[in-house]
């Protein structure tokens, strides 16, 4: 019967005369309602009626576990790792029937069922359960709260990146069935490794290796990646893969595919958009995938009987995260394989300092081929200094000596041909020609410019400079500290008139590029990848990276040429790159010997002698000059722990993103340093996060930024 049939069938004011009186039974009925806000008078759960919840409060003094009282109606769901929603913030005096009420409604995790609680007051119910979906399991939650201390940050906030936010589409979609472990694969292109049979080996026959690895120049590092993926899931066991960014991932998306066939495993980034990359964690965290690769928030993926764990290019800056409480992908992932005993595995074309303590340590062993195989894989490294530039008058107003147009026209015969500079744009800042010192504004010290080519002007203040001279050494000639990939890319174009120029930078990056003549400008870390591998490349300004006031400006210099060096093909095939630095720069000189392994071995021991990071342990406090001396002044630090500084910070320049280490615009900061000796990082972290606490739980003063191990130190 219809709607309309219904209506008219009944007689006149008789669907009021229903209404009223359903709604006088329901007022006479002597059963209390439970309320979503309240539950007050409501029957609890007969067995495990307290709820121990963590709430969503990222901050320090209410990092810790409250209990909840669970209504009978929610005891089916109400199950440990599921999402909740209670009330906080009531107050002990907001008690009524034995309930207590009020509050904000916040959400939380659920972490386990208790028969009492340790509070002795009235508990608040659970408001409501927000998806019966256990997302926060025991390995989980004991590696967040790892992160947390080490990090002395809270654990909500490591939650906050650990789990993804809820998508009601993708979590009322059931995840495929798992499928049988693979075969066993072949070493293939690890057959080029002296240990790298025997890595595979091991993996496949469930034994835990940590290795170091520095893999040869070339294509084939995502196979590598797929094939030891592949013998960990041959083991019965999953594995783990993180990679600094989106090109990279599907990278070894499509090795995995060749590999493993489709449906063995979860490629966890940004780009996936909300609803399928939580549909994917969602098939990782239900056990129906056993294989993960993904960018930085996929080193928390709860992958099932973790056998596997294996980060790419530790050094580049995209494994550190930016939200607090700034975890590393190579430290969470090494808390992994401890915890959790499985195999480790660290590569990259270069070795940064923190892989060379690895293998120092006898953490993990390295895993290197021979120099006969690095011939073979390398391409022909060759220097142009500032001697050579100096004596070639027209190679200097070009920036590019007679060899790199040789190597630039001889690479352009058979293939495309790479250019990187270290900075995008088009508008350079000046240096004296002579010994290059930074041009400054006599007004105001500020950077020096010209963007028309022709006026100097102050980039801070404005000012016109029409007399400058070096304060150095009195010279009065300048010449581009560094120019941007805009303005390279127009001078090649007019130097190669026949050859197509491509760009490759921040804006927009180049995933890949056709096996054809070509000129391909790119700054660094932006490079696409060449099919059949670039014929030529030129490393430009390298003197610009390596003298950056910074303690790893070296290692990233070479860190930086060795990947774009990496994409040019091998000696053998012709493969020339030309570095435009000093040749007897200590970067430079392990980039011809193609050596970071001895460049990152001596920087450690360099860095041991002056006891700087990570022979020890440093952290970095930031905050107004007053709050950070009260902070330190309250801190009670470890016996051996040393101050340095403070020191005015970073300050945020106008219309740049502020980054968490940074003043506010118009602020001015300090920043001191706190060093440990090796053994000493857990008890620091221990002492700052409680003076932090107990600061934020007084309410009172400007707030400090702490940040453990810290990227950048100057």
């Amino acid at each position: 019967m219809s709607s309309d049939n219904e209506q008219s069938a009944e007689p006149e004011g008789g669907a009021p005369e229903q209404l009223a009186l359903i709604r006088e039974t329901v007022r006479k009925a002597n059963v209390p309602r439970a309320k979503p806000r309240t539950w007050r008078g409501a029957a609890l759960a007969k067995e495990l009626p307290v709820a121990r919840v963590l709430v969503n409060k990222g901050v320090l003094h209410l990092d810790q576990y409250f209990d909840y009282a669970v209504p009978e109606e929610l005891d089916a769901e109400a199950q440990p790792g599921v999402r909740v929603r209670v009330r906080f913030g009531a107050g002990g005096r907001n008690v009524r029937a034995g309930r207590r009420e009020g509050g904000g409604l916040i959400d939380g995790f659920l972490i386990e069922r208790r028969a009492e609680s340790d509070y002795q007051g009235a508990l608040a119910a659970l408001a409501y359960v927000v998806s019966p979906e256990p997302v926060l399991g025991p390995e989980l939650l004991a590696l967040s709260r790892g992160v947390a201390d080490r990090y002395a940050g809270s654990l909500a906030d490591v939650l906050q990146l650990a789990v993804p936010p809820r998508n009601g589409r993708a979590e009322s979609k059931p995840s495929p069935e798992p499928l049988p472990p693979p075969p066993a694969p072949s070493a293939g292109s690890w057959e080029r490794y002296e240990q790298g049979p025997a890595f595979l080996r091991a993996l496949a026959e469930g034994e835990a290796p940590r290795a170091v690895w520095t893999a040869l120049p070339g294509p084939h590092w995502p196979q590598e990646i797929a094939r030891a993926v592949a013998a960990t899931l041959a083991s019965g066991r999953g594995a783990l893969v993180v990679v600094p960014d989106g090109r990279s991932a599907g990278r070894v998306d499509a090795a995995l595919t060749e590999v493993l066939g489709a449906g063995r495993h979860a490629l966890l980034t940004a780009d996936s958009g909300p609803e399928k990359r939580y549909r994917e964690w969602l098939a990782v965290r239900r056990g129906s995938v056993r294989a993960v690769v993904g960018t930085r928030a996929a080193m928390f993926a709860p992958v099932a009987d973790l056998g596997l764990v294996a980060v790419w290019d530790d050094g580049d800056s995209s494994h550190s995260d930016d939200n607090a409480p700034f975890p590393h992908v190579r430290e969470v992932l090494e808390l992994r394989a401890a915890h959790g005993r499985c195999a480790f595995l660290l590569g990259g074309t270069n070795c940064t300092v923190e892989a060379a303590q690895l293998v120092e340590s006898g953490w993990a062993l390295p895993l290197r081929a021979d120099r006969e195989q690095l011939r073979i894989a390398a391409p022909l490294i060759r220097t142009v200094g500032d001697g050579e530039l100096a004596r070639d008058g027209a190679a200097r107003a070009a920036r590019l000596p007679s060899l790199a147009w040789q190597a630039v026209r001889d690479g352009l015969r058979s293939g495309p041909v790479l250019v990187q500079v270290p900075r995008r744009g088009y508008a350079p800042r000046l240096a004296c020609e002579r010994c290059r010192e930074p041009a400054r504004c006599r007004h105001c010290a500020g950077p020096l410019e010209a963007p028309d080519e022709r006026d100097l002007n102050c980039a801070w203040c404005g000012r016109a400079e029409t007399a400058w001279h070096c304060v150095a050494c009195g010279a009065n000639r300048l010449r581009a500290q560094i120019v941007g990939a805009r303005r390279t890319a127009e001078e090649l174009g007019r130097a190669f008139p026949a050859v197509p120029v491509r760009t490759s930078g921040r804006d927009h990056i180049l995933d890949s590029v056709p096996d054809v003549p070509a000129l391909v400008v790119s700054t660094p870390g932006a490079e696409p990848v060449a099919e059949g591998g670039y014929a030529a490349a030129l490393l430009l300004d390298g003197w610009a990276m390596v003298g950056r006031p910074d303690l790893r400006a070296g290692e990233e210099a070479l860190r930086r040429w060795t990947a774009a060096a990496s994409l040019v093909r091998g000696q053998q095939e012709g493969g020339t790159v030309v570095i435009v630095a000093e040749p007897t720069l200590r970067p430079v000189q392990a980039l011809v010997r193609w050596d970071p392994v001895g460049h990152a071995r001596r920087e450690l021991a360099e860095r041991a002698e002056l006891g700087f990071p990570p022979v020890s342990r440093m952290a970095s406090v930031t905050g107004p000059p007053e709050a950070l001396a009260a902070f330190l002044a309250a801190a009670e630090l470890p016996p051996e722990a040393e101050v340095l500084g403070p020191v005015p910070a970073p300050r945020t320049e106008p219309g740049r993103p502020r980054r968490p280490w940074e003043a506010p615009v118009g602020e001015s900061w300090e920043r001191a340093l706190l060093r440990v000796p090796p053994g000493s990082g857990a008890a620091l972290a221990a002492a700052l996060k409680t003076a932090q606490a107990a600061r934020m739980a007084r309410g009172n003063g400007d707030p400090v930024r702490i940040r453990i191990d810290p990227p950048d130190i100057g």
